[in-house]
């Protein structure tokens, strides 16, 4: 049986990876791909690590690419669990790049993956509560919460079957956008 509630610090996850030639792109910076690959891996990690189930990555909701990578800089990426609902958890991840000859290091990414517990038949399971013990805590939960409901608001404006482009003709003035209808 699972503990019903967990600490934020219990499913923490942090992992660190040189960055190759292998993985830049035609830029010479590391891919952004990469990143991304990295992000999600290591929000199974934490996902998985916080319920005790195989997880599945529902949505992303936030990627930031803040500032580039560079070839040769060690890429550290620390993963908590910032909210959980029933089955879902939302993970936040930063990244920072350290100049491995300088010690200097730079924020490079924050992103926010919602990822889904499942059994072994497929199905959503119960994921432990969070014991939420600082501001900082409190503050991601928070923050979590308020993305979740924007995200619904976005999901719901995306799904109306009343579309009329009249509605929203207003919202493009201030944009490099030409309109020619038939």
């Amino acid at each position: 049986m699972q503990k019903d509630y967990k600490k934020v610090e219990a499913s923490q996850v942090v992992i660190s990876e040189l960055m190759l030639p292998s993985h830049s792109n035609f830029n010479g910076k590391i891919h952004g791909g990469y990143i991304l690959s990295l992000l999600d891996q290591i929000a199974f990690a934490c996902a998985s690590k916080h319920s005790g189930a195989y997880c599945v990555t529902a949505s992303v909701d936030t990627v930031d690419f803040l500032r580039p990578i560079e070839i040769g800089e060690l890429v550290t990426m620390k993963a908590s669990v910032n909210y959980v609902g029933r089955s879902s958890m939302v993970i936040g991840i930063r990244v920072e790049a350290e100049n491995i000859q300088t010690g200097d290091t730079k924020h490079c990414n924050s992103s926010y993956f919602t990822m889904v517990a499942k059994n072994n038949q497929g199905e959503s399971v119960e994921v432990p509560g969070l014991i939420l013990q600082n501001d900082n805590e409190i503050r991601r939960f928070a923050k979590s919460i308020k993305r979740n409901k924007m995200k619904k608001k976005r999901v719901q404006e995306f799904h109306e079957t009343d579309f009329s482009s009249e509605r929203y003709l207003h919202l493009l003035e201030e944009h490099k956008v030409k309109i020619e209808k038939d």
